[in-house]
């Protein structure tokens, strides 16, 4: 049988590839995306939005303890964990079926199966049908990441859990320990701890989200003992004793070890980039720590192959793949896209309280050698978000002092993924401090706070 042709062949459907193939059938190619599991990859499926889904259902159960406060009664609080998981469930499913569809619309040739490429544009697809055969000028490898497994902390469904058992958990957790305090790790412990789970986080860097601005870490450390975790810095699960309805963890901390007993262990010690079983060695494609090696624009060097999303590195976010997505696709029509810039993306963490963040650091600027003004604003100090009662949090900004660039920006509190926006926005336009401080923000809201900031930067803060 002679093997299909394509202009281009997309290697995954997740966030990244999806939007890839979507984008270059728009632009007129014929394409082809393979998927081995799920359209929407873990972003839709295991990812993003099932987590948000249970996050959302722990905050509404956190407010609900709240009702006093805002003059309402709420008796005999509680929750079905399994009705929570069921909804989570169902707007993954919603979502992810939603991808099938836009694939029809746009006529992108959708192929469940496994895909090994075996030679210069040609790929081989192992369905359940048998092997198909394809070809294609342009290849796109969109294959993701799954969750680190360190030796002998590995999951196994029952009293230690990756993320996927998380979000299906098997039972309701008592006293729970979580490996790693990254996005993933913290939001799971978000989630549990305000669900009633006893809940203790170790982190082997010196602070809890390590790669956000330090103030900020402190902040969000602060009320995530206030909601009663324990948080270990500085430390390693150096091994972990399963037994049927327990696990005794031994954690290092300042080269003591002390073992404690919990009933399950959530491990999020970090990602590793799907690279095997693609045929990736034979064509040259170089490989650096389980993530392919790419150019600004995801060219891997190897003539006509492709790189994007978690399989090409740092930053491991859904919206950076997607971008990537639709930027080769772009260059494969033919177009002069801009490169992605991974200090404009934004990294949104959705524990409680939020954490949101894009460009650089404090420490990171300085670093680089930027005379830096940083400007800060308290939640305690905007109408908007005493009324919510939500008056713990901060917006931190840091500009460079020389020409009022935004070099970053730094926000702990209610919905701040959702206010990142705005300074993400001022950067992409090349934004200085005068541009924002001339700008007109809207009252009452909580993006005042963000103008206020810029202001403190300057000295010129209003109301703080």
């Amino acid at each position: 049988m002679a093997a299909k042709s394509f202009d281009l062949i997309v290697i995954g459907a997740g966030p990244g590839g999806y939007v890839a193939a979507i984008r270059a059938a728009q632009l007129g190619l014929n394409v082809a995306c393979i998927e081995r599991e799920h359209l929407g990859g873990i972003c839709l499926n295991w990812g993003c939005i099932p987590t948000k889904a249970l996050l959302r259902s722990s905050e509404v159960f956190h407010l609900m303890h709240r009702a006093k406060e805002f003059g309402l009664k709420a008796e005999n609080i509680d929750y079905d964990l399994d009705a929570v998981v069921q909804r989570s469930r169902g707007v993954a499913k919603q979502l992810s079926g939603g991808i099938g569809h836009l694939f029809k619309k746009n006529k992108v040739t959708s192929i469940m199966g496994e895909a090994k490429i075996t030679g210069k544009g040609k790929v081989a697809v192992k369905t359940d049908k048998g092997t198909e055969e394809l070809t294609a000028k342009n290849i796109v490898l969109a294959t993701g990441a799954r969750a680190r497994e360190l030796p002998g902390l590995e999951g196994d469904g029952k009293r230690v859990w990756t993320y996927k058992d998380a979000l299906n958990p098997p039972h309701n957790p008592k006293k729970l320990l979580v490996i790693g305090s990254g996005a993933i790790g913290i939001e799971f412990a978000s989630f549990y701890n305000t669900l009633g789970a006893d809940t203790t986080v170790v982190e082997v860097m010196d602070r809890v989200l390590p790669v956000e601005d330090a103030e900020i870490s402190t902040f969000a450390k602060k009320q995530f003992v206030k909601q009663g975790m324990k948080i270990l810095e500085k430390s390693m699960v150096k091994q972990l004793d399963r037994k049927a309805d327990k696990v005794i963890a031994h954690i290092e901390t300042g080269g003591k070890v002390e073992k404690q007993e919990f009933d399950t262990v959530i491990s999020a010690v970090g990602i590793v980039g799907n690279v095997e079983g693609l045929g990736l060695e034979d064509l040259g494609v170089k490989i650096d720590r389980t993530h392919v090696v790419t150019d600004e624009y995801c060219r891997t060097g190897v003539d006509g192959i492709y790189a994007i999303g978690d399989i090409a590195g740092a930053p491991w976010l859904a919206h950076k793949a997607s971008h990537e997505g639709v930027m080769v696709a772009e260059m494969i029509a033919g177009q002069k896209p801009h490169p992605v810039k991974p200090e404009s993306i934004a990294g949104c963490t959705y524990c409680h309280p939020q954490v949101a963040s894009v460009g650089y650091t404090e420490a990171k600027a300085k670093e680089l050698g930027f005379d830096v003004k940083v400007g800060r604003f308290p939640f305690i100090g905007n109408g908007k978000a005493i009324a919510l009662g939500e008056p713990e949090g901060m917006i931190k900004t840091v500009f460079d002092a020389k020409t009022g660039e935004l070099l970053g920006a730094h926000m702990v509190g209610a919905e701040v993924t959702e206010l990142i926006q705005g300074y993400v926005v001022g950067r992409q336009l090349e934004t200085t401090e005068e541009d924002l401080m001339n700008t007109v923000f809207p009252h009452p809201t909580l993006s005042e706070m963000m103008h206020e900031s810029v202001l403190d930067a300057y000295g010129k803060a209003i109301h703080f």
